[in-house]
């Protein structure tokens, strides 16, 4: 099969004899939809990097998914990469490493049927989440949602999961309270900060980025004491947009490297097909400083060389490197799971009896 999109070497593994799916051994489902994918549980960052939706490249990947499905909605994130489809032909498994040319079944996960609908809607309640119960996911669900029937790519049964999943997420939030004191990937990283500084105040932050996460991320920021912000973005006027909201300064990604040594803290929320920032870049901005300097790349795929780690001064992290911040936080909401999958149960039981009847019709 010839693959719609390379542009990393193949990611070479086994796939375990659980996750192939054969002719002989596929089920028909009465609920005609499937979800194959991969997210910070099944995968490393670099995994993840692979499959990651780059800036010019989805079309072509709906291109070769839409052979595969009637419906097709695509659901990309820092910590997942999901492909749902409704009128599966063939392996969905197939159609996804052909899509992305990578061998990558070992870290994929497959669901079809009533489990594939359970699956999205757990995800859009964060019930899958790095984070459990952190919100942005809702948000990127109806935006992946909104731009598959934009495209012309869904019809009856994907907007029908999709509307059910997103009005179920709602409830499972307001109704559980789950989402109340949650930790998020900004927060968590302000968290690791503060580690590195023991306080915040006075502090400049930079951010490479003007997306929705490197709001929040500034929010976070301010309110533990940051001083000075620099909004640094390839376009400056979104940029502009940003820094008015927080109260910083916005530059062009040109002034990179000569606004970097003001920097305490460094944070990487952005998408660009290479490194900004390599280690000389911050050994240069470093020689001088008498404070250390802190650096987290919360993109995917990373923006910041992973050998910046090796600078003397600079404290680099990384996505999963935040893991350990967030599972302090999940015990006091555990408690709340079984509340919530019972919402979650009643809404795809409703999916379920909505498609039975239009199968009668």
């Amino acid at each position: 099969m010839t693959a719609a999109v390379q542009h990393l070497p193949a990611f070479t593994g086994t796939c375990p004899t659980a996750l192939r799916l054969r002719p002989e051994q596929s089920t028909v489902h009465a609920l005609d939809l499937a979800v194959v994918g991969l997210n910070h549980k099944t995968a490393p960052l670099n995994v993840r990097e692979r499959a990651a939706v780059r800036d010019g490249e989805q079309e072509a990947l709906l291109r070769h998914l839409r052979q595969h499905a009637h419906e097709v909605m695509l659901l990309s994130t820092c910590n997942r990469t999901e492909v749902y489809m409704a009128g599966v032909q063939g392996d969905p498994l197939s159609a996804f490493e052909g899509a992305w040319g990578h061998a990558l079944r070992q870290h994929l996960y497959v669901h079809q049927g009533v489990q594939a609908a359970d699956h999205l809607y757990r995800v859009a309640a964060g019930l899958d989440s790095l984070v459990l119960g952190e919100t942005q996911i809702q948000g990127q669900v109806k935006r992946a949602w909104q731009d598959a029937q934009q495209r012309g790519d869904t019809a009856a049964l994907l907007n029908k999961a999709a509307q059910g999943a997103l009005a179920t997420g709602k409830r499972v939030r307001h109704e559980t309270g789950l989402n109340d004191n949650v930790v998020s990937v900004s927060s968590a990283a302000v968290e690791l900060a503060r580690g590195i500084f023991g306080s915040l105040e006075g502090r400049t932050a930079l951010i490479v980025g003007a997306g929705e996460t490197a709001e929040l991320t500034l929010t976070h920021l301010r309110a533990a004491g940051v001083k000075d912000v620099i909004v640094v973005n390839r376009t400056e006027e979104r940029a502009r947009l940003l820094a008015e909201k927080v109260g910083g300064r916005a530059c062009a990604s040109e002034m990179l490297h000569t606004l970097l040594p003001e920097a305490d803290v460094v944070i990487a929320s952005s998408s660009a097909p290479h490194y900004v920032l390599k280690p000389q870049g911050v050994q240069d901005a470093l020689r001088g400083r008498a404070a250390p300097m802190f650096l987290i790349d919360i993109s995917v795929p990373r923006i910041l060389d992973p050998a910046i780690a090796d600078v003397p001064g600079a404290h680099l992290y990384n996505l999963d490197d935040l893991e350990d911040i967030v599972q302090s936080n999940l015990s006091t909401r555990v408690s709340l799971l079984p509340q919530a999958q019972e919402i979650l149960g009643e809404g795809v039981a409703d999916l379920k009896r909505w498609n039975a009847f239009r199968e009668a019709r």
